[in-house]
């Protein structure tokens, strides 16, 4: 397919489309489209700013433009199923620019952070869409707002997100109200194996498309780490902002915590920054997020969670202050620059106890990502973790008579993790004290920090 006139859409889908300026679609689109008209099930497979919202947002809206009918009172034909408020909120714009044309058409939004009432009173006299999270969507079901029995078409966007954030439960007990007969589009960035299960209860002979490897990363990108102590980042970070060549800076911190306190040093040195992340009201993430669009705000830091709903094209670099421990969660960091086209820069910052994470996303992404090494400013190799690493097991290990070395920013004898978990320790398992770990064998005798391997 080369045009979307190919995809036989109706008239007002292909007017309000090139109103918005799109001449060829993604290959997502592309493959997608297609199905999806036919009636059929799919499972995309794609990376975040890969048009997999046009993907299932325009055939959904030539089905019910070539289908016309009212729904009925608190129900919708079509579910659209999202992680984060920002992302749903992006969903139900789209609906609605690529279905402006299209009249009646309600797209209602379902989301926390704002009062529920006027959600109810949106959802009263029915809706042809709604794209809703999953905890406010139970809350209008158990308030008996919302009826479910109705539904024509589900979509599951960012799949692999919720089940990261805990919406697996909510999701099973959503689908188990929805009718059997039904369309699902059901999308995700990687397929593990939970995913894959989760597919396999929803769907009907689903067509797959893959437009990418799984969790490869844009060539479009410029990836580089930079080896640092974790005292260190603060000042770290400031010096990148001032000298990289920036227009928009996504700046990810594995915790709201961090988050804010990173947005309070970056203030104190003159570099004015804001967070976005749960904790935050709607209407300050709107504000700080319209902000970041329009380019008043140069630098944003947030969570991997909040960081979903952000579909910015002007971002020009990706700090990563803390890398991710789950090495899928960098993919998607760094795939929030290099969008539309353009180049981007990823800059991750790696400390002592971050190197395990950063072997994780080497193998994930199959390619070693340039090191620097802070204090000499050379290129070096990536030195290896405190514990010399196990070759058969990948565990932690050290011989018993093996004796500590502090660090500087360790507490204790055996450092920050010095207390002893035997409770919790299973024969055969490492027994882990701090930066001492002894390998116990089934049968022997528990060793601990006075057994010196006698």
């Amino acid at each position: 397919m080369t045009t979307f006139n190919e995809f036989g859409l109706a008239a007002p889908i292909l007017r309000a489309i090139a109103e918005e300026k799109y001449v060829t679609p993604t290959p997502i689109q592309a493959q997608t489209i297609p199905l999806a008209c036919r009636g059929r099930d799919v499972i995309g497979i794609a990376q975040t700013g890969t048009g997999k919202t046009a993907a299932f947002a325009l055939p959904i809206l030539n089905y019910l433009f070539n289908k016309r009918q009212r729904p009925a009172q608190k129900s919708c034909r079509v579910l659209v199923l999202s992680p984060t408020r920002e992302l749903s909120g992006q969903i139900a714009d789209s609906f609605r620019a690529y279905g402006r044309h299209i009249r009646p058409l309600e797209i209602a939004l379902a989301i926390g952070g704002v009062p529920i009432k006027r959600q109810v009173r949106a959802l009263a006299r029915g809706a042809e869409v709604l794209v809703a999270t999953p905890g406010r969507l139970l809350d209008l079901v158990n308030q008996r707002a919302l009826r479910l029995d109705q539904i024509e078409v589900l979509v599951l966007d960012e799949a692999d997100r919720m089940l990261d954030m805990g919406f697996v439960h909510d999701i099973k007990k959503i689908v188990a109200m929805l009718p059997k007969v039904r369309q699902t589009l059901f999308f995700s960035a990687t397929m593990p194996q939970q995913i894959v299960q989760l597919a396999a209860q929803m769907l009907r002979e689903p067509a797959r498309v893959a437009v990418t490897p799984q969790a490869t990363t844009a060539e479009r990108i410029a990836q580089r780490v930079i080896l640092t102590e974790k005292a260190s980042k603060p000042a770290l970070l400031a010096e990148v902002l001032r000298n990289e060549n920036i227009d928009r800076v996504l700046v990810f911190t594995r915790t709201k915590h961090g988050a804010d306190k990173v947005v309070r040093l970056l203030n104190k040195s003159g570099i004015a920054a804001e967070a976005i992340h749960g904790n935050k009201s709607q209407n300050q993430r709107e504000r700080v997020l319209s902000a970041f669009r329009k380019g008043k705000l140069r630098t944003l830091i947030a969570t991997d969670i909040a960081a979903r709903g952000i579909d910015v094209d002007g971002v020009s670099h990706v700090v990563n202050y803390d890398l991710p421990n789950i090495p899928e969660s960098y993919v998607h960091r760094i795939g929030r620059t290099a969008r539309a086209g353009a180049e981007g820069v990823a800059i991750s910052f790696c400390d002592h106890d971050e190197r395990a994470y950063l072997r994780d996303i080497e193998r994930l992404i199959r390619t070693t990502i340039p090191a620097i090494d802070r204090h000499t400013g050379m290129r070096t190799a990536h030195p290896a973790p405190r514990h010399a690493a196990n070759r058969k097991s990948g565990r932690p290990h050290c011989s018993g008579n093996y004796k500590p070395q502090r660090h500087k920013d360790d507490h204790g004898p055996y450092g920050a993790r010095s207390r002893p978990h035997h409770a919790e320790q299973r024969k055969g398992e490492p027994t882990d004290l701090g930066n001492v770990t002894f390998l116990q064998r089934p049968g022997e005798p528990r060793r601990n920090a006075g057994h010196r391997g006698k």
